[in-house]
């Protein structure tokens, strides 16, 4: 498996509207074939900060979302609500493994 953890931080009168747009980007991308997992998570103590938890079968899974219409549409319609970049991170999945439990 291939993580990716997204940190955005989205402008304080943009949070409903960045959460609905990503809830959709999210179902939509659970329908593609390399993706196993897409969890959006808010901060409690600053909600204008979110985590994109993406977990995809491989690293060329990656590669094809971003090629996606509703990741297109997701990142123009996010762009104006960001208060900074986005930033992300890469890891490899250690436990559990593809087979669940070894």
């Amino acid at each position: 498996m291939f993580i990716v953890h997204v940190h955005v931080h989205v402008k304080a009168e943009s949070v409903e509207a960045f959460k609905a747009v990503m809830m959709q980007n999210a179902r939509s991308s659970l329908f593609e074939p390399g993706v196993a997992r897409f969890d959006i998570i808010q901060e409690q103590e600053n909600p204008t900060r979110f985590v994109l938890v993406e977990v995809y079968r491989s690293e060329a899974d990656v590669a094809a979302h971003k090629e996606t219409a509703h990741y297109q549409t997701w990142r123009d319609a996010v762009a104006a609500m960001m208060a900074e970049p986005r930033t992300s991170f890469k890891y490899t999945n250690i436990f559990p493994d593809d087979r669940g439990w070894d």
